[in-house]
């Protein structure tokens, strides 16, 4: 790992007030952070600088810093990363196009670098944790520069299931089937009839009770869904961040 130097970023609250988080979903298209109170509302609109390619640790540690010296002060951090996260350390970062993520200690570096505790996790996740309900088999898919997902069972986390980069059609995976890069090749009509596929597939493969479909391109869906499956606002992956922090998360800590 590189030595990167530390930067002072953001301003230290006072103790023994509630504490307020910085939540940053790292995504392959775009890097976005704010600052959210204990219920999870924004202190301030999200800011947010388009995901450079390829966009390697240092690189990318060099716009936080500059993305959050705007943001109110904060006591934590949460952070969304794209690929599969195990204790704050990165194992893949499929869509960031740098092999010098793998093993990066992103938890301990932000929190060497800011002075504050920091929790990572799957960004598919963080935005599940912002819209499930809580109740019977709950499944997110994320539909943006790849695919992201996550499950869970009465609101409980499940192992994470990088579902991306598992194949779905022939020797295609789900990221390479159904990313921005499929969808800007194929056309929308094409890539409607795939995301169609798929939804059969994830509901065979699941039986889930309920599924969200989140990220950039979930809008782009233009045929009715079943009553079983919606589509969420990506503001949930910052507004997720505060639920990091609850006790039943530690263990992925």
């Amino acid at each position: 790992m590189k030595n990167i130097p530390r930067k002072k970023s953001g301003r230290a609250r006072r103790s023994g007030s509630a504490p307020h988080t910085l939540s940053i979903d790292i995504g392959g298209t775009h890097i976005k952070a704010s600052v959210l109170d204990p219920s999870g509302n924004e202190l301030a609109k999200h800011v947010e600088v388009s995901t450079p390619h390829p966009a390697p640790p240092d690189v990318v540690l060099v716009l936080l810093d500059r993305l959050v010296r705007s943001l109110p002060a904060y006591d934590r951090i949460s952070v969304g990363f794209p690929g599969v996260v195990k204790r704050g350390r990165i194992i893949t970062a499929p869509n960031l196009g740098s092999a010098d993520w793998h093993e990066f200690p992103l938890a301990t570096e932000l929190e060497r670098r800011w002075q504050r505790k920091a929790r990572v996790l799957n960004d598919a996740e963080v935005q599940g944790l912002g819209v499930i309900q809580g109740q019977g088999l709950e499944c997110v898919l994320t539909l943006g520069t790849g695919f992201g997902s996550a499950l869970y069972r009465d609101g409980e986390l499940m192992p994470h299931l990088e579902l991306g980069q598992h194949p779905i059609w022939k020797s295609k995976t789900y990221d390479q089937y159904l990313g921005a890069a499929a969808l800007k090749a194929k056309g929308i009509d094409k890539w409607t009839r795939r995301v169609r596929r798929m939804l059969k597939i994830v509901r065979t493969l699941m039986n889930y009770d309920h599924l969200y479909l989140g990220g950039g391109n979930a809008t782009r869906i233009n045929f009715e869904l079943p009553s079983d499956v919606s589509i969420v606002s990506n503001e949930a992956g910052i507004t997720g961040g505060v639920k990091l922090w609850e006790s039943a998360l530690d263990r992925f800590f």
